[in-house]
């Protein structure tokens, strides 16, 4: 789903070599521009890179339903750091003209400049080898972007007219010293806003159906610092406002209803079966009857079998391709799998539908719809009466149908499971005037686990050498899964040399096999054996031996104080480790570490040490229940850091008899 914007850094790469010199055209700067640079600046943290002094935007709706945007900036750059904000960039496609752009600065010695048009360059967007969009960018780079110096630009560009809202995103990483937007709609127009992450502000009534909002002291969002942070884009803060009109068809009115119904508009026709799809379809389920093999087998198909490639012309960020289409070529981006996964499962009697999802959890918030995201996944109906332990990531509509939620998008996600991004996240589920907004379940800690076993023969100079197994199944696998099936030997042998490397300061290992790699719904499974050199560490008759031999699941956390920043603990997960250390003869354990268990219901963590048989037998359990806690656990979770630390270090004494 297409975001009309383009990263810092991104644009900076381009332009360093696609813009030419400038000139200085002094005297040419506006008197808006000087008013808002002559502003006293706050005491801001050392780290602040820069400061927006003004934000203005004019959004003006034509009667038939296209717009125009007029937007102005100004911004003072406060550290070295902060010399990407002169690089200006403006996104356009086919469907978004830019009808004026003008770039002026104003350097730290006074010096006025204006760039000329003839120094403005015009690129296509930077694809990279899955994606190919119509979205260009005409860009400039401000002289005197220094320390000091103030960087402003103006554009007037004509946008969307199949759109019925508008996002003012009035949060970022800068602090915000002066922002408005105003909104100007034809007689007969009305409209109504939804604010996200933030209280609702009044607006300024302009008469003649104009009306404005204005804020000040706008706080940045700065998470450089944060351990366990959540995305930027899920704390920003943002208004949209909708509008409708006797000349605009399928507006999204502010509902959630009206957001579906606006998308299924799109969409609807793209989901046709034809023979071929249909036949397609028959040969996958052959001649299977249960629910969840029927679907699966379809769902796998255009998981694995349907390349991801992304192509956006106009609209085309936002609608799908016919699925004919996306069929006969065999790839698509997430809109298209989605679409061909609908229009395939019902040629098999089953019902499908498209959910509007970000990839990033907290974007979307239920109170303020909106067509904001950047994902597109599916709702597979459930019979009813039909119930499967494989079916994990349900919920249930206000119609009371269930649906299992699947992304083909993700490729190394399981059927009948979700991603951990999505989890405890939010969609629009696209059901005509059954439209909704739905919560994603959060999956149990159980699926998504790592089980490590571990045998081994201890020598009197300390050395170790044993074989250990290691089982992974969930959004753990994921990335192991990616290197077994696509990366090449030295890719796989590093990455284990590296992992070690972190438990052992010198190792080899031997028999290394990996299992299940491609089977998604079975344990991933490695095995291998290992020698390493030095694990005990002699002093005198004493020899010192982790217990916890390998195998890290640090949880980082800093002594900062957390403010309304909530915490991201990823996903739910589970970690089981059981190693058997055989003793070297002539030795007896003198000391163990003291068994830990600690319980905070968002996390659990124990682990204990025993002798036995001349054996030191080790075990833990690291279990996370939930995704996203508030700001104020933040103590709980250092508290179990330190435990979880200390315990995957503590040492058992073995004395010499």
């Amino acid at each position: 789903m297409r975001k009309l914007h383009l990263s810092i850094s991104t644009i900076s790469l381009i332009l360093f070599t696609a813009i030419p010199a400038l000139a200085s055209r002094p005297d040419n700067v506006p008197d808006w521009v000087r008013t808002a640079a002559q502003q006293k600046v706050p005491q801001y943290p050392p780290e602040t890179n820069a400061v927006v002094l003004l934000e203005d935007t004019t959004y003006t709706v034509a009667p038939d339903g296209s717009a125009t945007e007029h937007f102005r900036s100004v911004v003072k750059i406060l550290r070295p750091q902060g010399r990407d904000e002169g690089r200006i960039a403006v996104p356009f496609d086919k469907d978004t003209k830019i009808l004026s752009l003008h770039v002026w600065s104003i350097g730290p010695d006074g010096h006025e400049y204006a760039v000329k048009d003839s120094e403005q360059v015009e690129f296509g967007y930077p694809g990279q080898g899955n994606l190919f969009m119509d979205l260009k960018v005409r860009a400039a780079e401000a002289p005197g972007r220094d320390p000091g110096g103030v960087v402003a630009y103006e554009y007037e560009q004509r946008t969307h007219p199949y759109l019925t809202e508008k996002t003012w995103f009035f949060q970022s990483e800068l602090p915000r010293l002066n922002q408005s937007f105003t909104l100007e709609l034809p007689p007969g127009f009305i409209h109504g806003t939804v604010w996200a992450h933030s209280r609702e502000l009044p607006a300024i009534d302009l008469e003649h159906q104009r009306w404005r909002w204005e804020m000040k002291d706008v706080p940045p969002i700065d998470l450089d610092q944060v351990e366990l942070r959540p995305s930027e884009s899920s704390l920003e803060g943002r208004m949209t406002v909708h509008y409708a009109g006797p000349t605009i068809q399928s507006p999204t009115e502010g509902t959630w209803q009206s957001v579906g119904q606006w998308y299924q508009t799109l969409a609807k026709d793209r989901l046709t079966a034809t023979p071929e799809i249909a036949a397609r379809a028959k040969e996958l389920t052959g001649d299977k009857t249960d629910f969840y093999d029927k679907t699966e087998a379809i769902a796998e198909f255009v998981q694995k079998q349907v390349r991801y490639f992304v192509i956006e012309m106009g609209i085309g960020g936002h609608q799908p391709h016919y699925a004919a289409d996306i069929f006969h070529n065999r790839y698509g981006d997430c809109k298209d799998k989605a679409t061909l996964l609908v229009s395939m499962l019902s040629t098999v009697g089953v019902h499908g539908a498209l959910v509007l999802v970000d990839h990033r959890r907290g974007v979307i918030d239920p109170d303020a719809p909106s067509i904001v995201g950047d994902h597109m996944i599916a709702a597979i109906e459930i019979p009813k009466g039909y119930n499967s332990p494989k079916l994990r990531s349900v919920v249930t509509a206000k119609s009371g149908r269930r649906y299992l939620i699947f992304d083909p998008t993700w490729d190394k996600t399981a059927f009948g499971q979700l991603a951990h991004n999505l989890q405890g996240g939010y969609g629009v589920l696209v059901e005509g005037p059954d439209s909704q907004i739905i919560q994603f379940p959060v999956l149990s800690p159980d699926l998504n686990t790592i089980r490590r076993t571990a045998t081994f023969q201890l020598e009197p100079d300390g050395s170790l050498k044993g074989t250990v197994t290691e089982k992974r199944f969930g959004d753990l696998s994921e990335h192991r899964r990616d290197l077994y099936i696509s990366g090449d030997a030295k890719e796989q042998t590093k990455f284990l040399e590296r992992l070690l490397g972190q438990d052992f300061t010198t190792f080899t290992v031997s028999d290394f096999k990996v299992q299940n790699a491609e089977a998604l719904n079975k344990d991933l499974t490695t095995s291998y054996s290992l020698t390493a050199d030095h694990f005990g560490k002699p002093m005198g008759p004493l020899l010192m031996v982790r217990p916890r031999v390998l195998g890290s699941e640090a949880l980082y956390a800093d002594r900062k104080e957390r403010h309304n920043i909530p915490i991201n603990l990823s996903e739910t997960m589970q970690e089981q480790d059981d190693y058997t250390i055989e003793l070297p003869s002539g030795y007896a354990v003198d000391e163990i570490p003291d068994p830990v268990k600690l319980d905070l219901d968002f996390a659990s963590y124990e682990s204990s040490s025993v002798v036995k048989d001349h054996t030191l037998h080790y075990t833990r359990t690291y279990t996370v229940r939930e995704v996203t806690l508030p700001a104020d656990r933040y103590p709980d979770v250092q508290k179990l850091s330190g435990v979880i630390a200390a315990d995957e270090q503590s040492k058992a004494v073995l004395k010499k008899q």
